[in-house]
C-alpha cells in the first residue's frame, strides 16, 4: 500500500507488545483517525486461508442464477441478513443505485441467549454451504480483531481500555459480501459504489479482487487505496465520529468503475461493520466537546441512528 495515502500500522505491536509498542500503537492509530479516517493493518489475526476461502465461497454463490440468489432474499430483513438483490442500495445523498449486489450475515446467539428474538438466523446457504460455515468463522475473527482496535481506540480518548467491550459483545455488526457484476452498458450517473460514509463503529475490510476504492481527503482529492498483502484497511465509521463529536473522521469513500476496457472483470468485496448493540449510547463525549469544537449531535442510541440511516440508503421503508 502506499504510505502517501494511508499509514500502514502492525496490530500484534498493540496486542503482544510491550508497554512502549502498545502506547506508539495507540498514538498512531489515533493520529490515523484524527487526520485522515482510514488506516491499514498487518498482523491483525485473520488468517490467509479463511480469507481466501471465503472470497471463493463467495464467488460461487453470486455464481448462481438471480432465481436462486433470491430464494436468500428475506422480506423485511432491510438488507440485514441474507441476500440483496443488484440495484436496491443507493448512497443517501443519491437516488440512482449502486452497481452491485451483497450477502449480509449478522450476529450468531445461542437459542437461549437473551436477545435471541431481536437478532434474526442467517439463512443456511445449502446451494454453498461453504459460504455458511466460512462466514460464521470470518464473523467471529473480524469481531476479535475489531475488538482490539476499538481497545486501542479507547485508550487514545482516555478512556478505560475496556470501554467498548460491553457496548459491542453481542453486538449488531454485520459481514457483507459484495459483488459488483461486469458492467456491460453506460451507467447512469451511479458508480459502482457512490461516495459514502459508513454507518457503524469501525468497518475492517479485506483486500478487494479488484481495485477501485478511493477516499475523499481534507483537500477534496479522490485518492487511490490499495491494500498490501494479507493487509486489512480500517475506517472510522459515522457512530464513532458521532461519540467523538467529529473528533475522529467519518471518511467519505467510494468504489469507482474500472477502465471501459476491463468493464468485464467482476469485483468481490467483504467489509465487517463493527456495530455495538443497540442500547449503547452515542450521546458525545464530554471531553470531545470543547469551546473550539461545540457539540455537534444530540444524543441518539445506536439502533435508532442505525434504522434512520437504513432508511436514508433505501434498505429500509
Amino acid at each position: 500500500m502506499s504510505n502517501r495515502t494511508i499509514p500502514v500500522l502492525d496490530l500484534s505491536k498493540f496486542v503482544d507488545g510491550n508497554d512502549a509498542e502498545r502506547q506508539q500503537f495507540v498514538k498512531d492509530i489515533g493520529k490515523a483517525f484524527n487526520e485522515v479516517g482510514f488506516v491499514g493493518i498487518v498482523n491483525h489475526g485473520i488468517s490467509k486461508e479463511l480469507v481466501d476461502g471465503f472470497y471463493a465461497a463467495s464467488k460461487a454463490f453470486f455464481s448462481h442464477p438471480v432465481s436462486v440468489k433470491r430464494s436468500y432474499e428475506i422480506k423485511g430483513a432491510a438488507g440485514q441478513r441474507g441476500y440483496t438483490s443488484f440495484g436496491r442500495e443507493h448512497a443517501k445523498q443519491s437516488e440512482v443505485a449502486d452497481l452491485k449486489e451483497f450477502f449480509q450475515l449478522g450476529q450468531y446467539l445461542d437459542d437461549d441467549h437473551p436477545l435471541k428474538e431481536q437478532y434474526p438466523d442467517n439463512p443456511f446457504v445449502d446451494v454453498t454451504p461453504e459460504f455458511s460455515r466460512l462466514g460464521k468463522d470470518l464473523y467471529k475473527a473480524f469481531e476479535k480483531s475489531g475488538s482490539h482496535l476499538l481497545r486501542a481506540i479507547a485508550l487514545f480518548l482516555e478512556l478505560p481500555e475496556d470501554y467498548f467491550d460491553g457496548k459491542i459483545k453481542d453486538g449488531t455488526s454485520i459481514l457483507r459480501s459484495i459483488h459488483y457484476p461486469p458492467i456491460t452498458e453506460e451507467p447512469r450517473t451511479a458508480i459502482r459504489a457512490e461516495q459514502h460514509e459508513d454507518i457503524n463503529l469501525i468497518t475492517l475490510l479485506v483486500g478487494a479482487s479488484a481495485g477501485g476504492l478511493q477516499l475523499l481527503n481534507t483537500a477534496g482529492e479522490w485518492l487511490d487505496i490499495t491494500p498490501g498483502e494479507d493487509e486489512i484497511v480500517i475506517n472510522v465509521g459515522d457512530m464513532l465520529q458521532r461519540l467523538t463529536n467529529n473528533y475522529l473522521k467519518s471518511t467519505t469513500h467510494r468504489v469507482v468503475n474500472p477502465p471501459k476496457e476491463q468493464w468485464h472483470v467482476p469485483r468481490l468485496s467483504i467489509p465487517f461493520f463493527l456495530h455495538p448493540r443497540a442500547e449503547m449510547d452515542l450521546t458525545c463525549l464530554d471531553k470531545c466537546v470543547t469551546p473550539e469544537n461545540t457539540l455537534n449531535y444530540e444524543p441518539i442510541t445506536a439502533g435508532d441512528y442505525l434504522d434512520q440511516r437504513l432508511r436514508e440508503i433505501g434498505l429500509k421503508k
